[in-house]
């Protein structure tokens, strides 16, 4: 040690000496630049307002990132090692900070944010990394520069900010730009030219609509131009929506076409249980806030769907079917029973103010302080549970958060639970959740099933299908419909 120490102090006098021309104005500038995390914010920003939904992700990793390296190094680190700071005898005045460090030297935060951040960014855009890092490297050589730091100092901290940056893998996985396979086997629906024949309900409360039913409404007014054909009818606050829906089917029945629906994934839950009913092809348009179907359609805009319709382009897709005590109920998307449907309300509250997977684990936090596993039977074996979930299809990632899948024909459901009944069972699930173990944790449990029967609901009063809570008694069986739905979906969809 005694030897790296004398090895670090000779390279920190060497840089100190060393008179940097093109760089000699601008890194002190930075340094300061960089005080409080306040350079990376900026970035961070800038990101987010310019670089689309990979700038974004990019920029909420980076800031993630950068506040997990920067607790570390600044709280834990450095009241561990308490390195003095470098003599600056040999560094010129002109290039020393005019407020001095006044804490210890080892690891440098600077160079652990800049790192954090730049990782950050990298693992979410190799390209915005590598416009990043260029930046982040000269930070982290002007605390040596200015003389803040030795030349160990930055590296440590660079090391720390790239495993914090590592790290966040472990809660939030790689963004992957959604694949959807090849459609199953192509379904003959009627093309509508100009949606003639497509009767299409609009529910303007489902996005940004205005939700009144007084004046134009955006959406419908862009669906009208995309399809000047089609009969377009706004849910309004006097109608019910069920009834509307089932009205547009018997007339677009009646027309030879097709039912349409424009909202978020509960309507369009609705609306697939109306046209699998009729045996009618369905119209996509993403019009709420998340629109998980579309999405793993391969639909992100009107225009995708407006197109598939006058292409006559569809597939048949899987329903999930939730039949309890004679009732069945349809899911395109999940089904669940325990915490998840008070866990997903909270986080969708807390997401559009810190971001989806900060939300996820305060939400899990507060919701494992209060809530109790519900008593359940699973084919006939007493089960305690915090969760039973349901998706229609295999879902990714694996563990508490599934969030995408890759194709919705498998014939499969993906059933998760995570059991109650252990001891420590709270303090285990938090841990798994937090430490991002959940996949290998005891409590978790995965498999893909044609069925499963929940042959009694015990403590469970509520079940949730695509995202509505529902009451539900008795016993409940979990299947599926193959290719239950058809549905209208681009040639070549969308890339997510």
């Amino acid at each position: 040690m005694a030897t790296l120490d004398t090895m670090d102090r000779a390279l920190f006098d060497r840089v100190a000496r060393a008179r940097l021309p093109g760089l000699h104005p601008w890194l002190p500038r930075l340094s300061r630049a960089a005080d409080h995390g306040v350079l990376w914010q900026a970035s961070a920003a800038a990101l987010a307002a310019f670089g689309g939904r990979t700038g974004r992700r990019a920029a909420l990793r980076g800031i993630g990132s950068l506040a997990i390296a920067s607790a570390v190094a600044n709280v834990a680190a450095k009241h561990l090692t308490r390195r003095p700071r470098p003599l600056l005898e040999q560094v010129p005045l002109a290039r020393q900070l005019v407020r001095q460090p006044f804490t210890t030297s080892f690891p440098s935060g600077h160079s652990a944010s800049a790192a954090a951040f730049a990782v950050g960014v990298a693992i979410e855009s190799p390209l915005l990394g590598a416009v990043v890092a260029p930046v982040a490297g000269a930070v982290a050589l002007s605390r040596v520069y200015v003389g803040a730091h030795y030349p160990g100092d930055v590296l440590a901290g660079v090391a720390l900010g790239a495993g914090a940056a590592a790290l966040t893998l472990r809660w939030w996985p790689r963004h992957v730009a959604a694949t959807v396979p090849a459609a199953p086997p192509r379904v003959a629906v009627p093309a509508l030219p100009g949606g003639t024949g497509l009767c299409v309900v609009v529910n303007t409360g489902s996005g940004g609509g205005n939700g009144n039913g007084d004046g134009p409404d955006p959406t419908a007014a862009e669906l009208s131009s995309l399809l000047p054909g089609a009969d377009v009818r706004l849910f309004g606050p006097d109608d019910d929506l069920a009834e509307l829906l089932e009205s547009a089917a018997d007339d677009a029945a009646g027309r030879g076409g097709a039912l349409g629906v424009c909202g978020g994934d509960g309507t369009v839950n609705l609306a697939a249980s109306v046209a699998a009913a009729r045996g009618l092809p369905l119209a996509v348009f993403p019009g709420g806030t998340l629109n998980h179907f579309a999405v793993d359609l391969g639909i992100n805009s009107l225009r995708a769907t407006a197109e598939a319709v006058e292409g006559g382009h569809a597939c048949a897709v899987d329903l999930g079917l939730a039949a309890d005590d004679g009732r069945q109920r349809v899911f395109v998307n999940t089904f669940s029973l325990g915490v998840y449907p008070e866990l997903v309300s909270l986080r969708e509250k807390l997401e559009g103010r810190i971001g989806k997977w900060p939300a996820l684990a305060i939400s899990v936090l507060r919701v494992l302080a209060t809530a109790e596993p519900v008593e359940v039977e699973v084919s006939g074996v007493p089960r305690r549970l915090w969760l039973l979930f349901a998706g229609n299809g295999s879902y990714d990632p694996p563990g508490f958060a599934p969030t995408r899948r890759a194709g919705l024909a498998d014939g499969k459901l993906d059933v998760r639970t995570v059991d109650g009944s252990s001891p420590f069972a709270r303090t285990r699930l938090a841990g798994a959740f937090l430490s991002g173990t959940m996949g290998r944790s005891r409590v978790y449990r995965a498999a893909r099933l044609s069925g499963l029967e929940v042959t009694s609901l015990g403590s469970a009063r509520r079940i949730s299908v695509d995202g509505e809570s529902v009451p539900a008694h008795g016993s409940l069986r979990l299947a599926k419909a193959r290719a239950g739905l058809t549905v209208y979906r681009p040639a070549e969809p969308d890339p997510a």
